[in-house]
């Protein structure tokens, strides 16, 4: 993730973030997890232009608010059973693109509790906007 910190078009972003956001999921792709949800851990990266986040007036429509973040996952798990983690971070990905000040992002999600021996498996996903003229 440091590269990302340093990535030519993302030096002049400031980086927002939400770190292992919880909610209890219906997901999988296997018959044993349908009809129960799981535990997803979320972490969300976003990149906003220093431009685009600089308050001048400490006001709260000057920057990208965190709830913008929490509300996209919360309406994304709400619509129903999803199959893969993959699909669901591509969801949330380019939900979080979609925001006219959010420049880049991150998008990870976990399931902690489908093997014993390992803390979590899950899969990340990274896009940047091209930039305008």
């Amino acid at each position: 993730m440091s590269a990302l910190l340093t990535h030519p078009e993302l030096t002049a972003c400031r980086r927002l973030f939400l770190r292992n956001h919880e909610l209890a999921v219906h997901i999988g792709v296997h018959d044993f997890e349908h009809g129960a949800p799981q535990r997803i851990r979320f972490n969300v990266d976003l990149y906003v232009p220093l431009a685009q986040s600089t308050p001048t007036a400490d006001a709260l429509d000057e920057v990208v608010d965190y709830d913008f973040i929490r509300h996209t996952i919360a309406q994304r798990v709400a619509r129903g059973h999803i199959e893969l983690q993959e699909t669901l971070a591509d969801d949330l990905l380019r939900a979080m693109l979609a925001h006219p000040k959010v420049r880049a992002a991150r998008v990870s999600t976990e399931k902690p509790d489908v093997y014993p021996d390992c803390e979590a498996v899950g899969v990340e996903v990274f896009g940047i906007k091209e930039a305008t003229a």
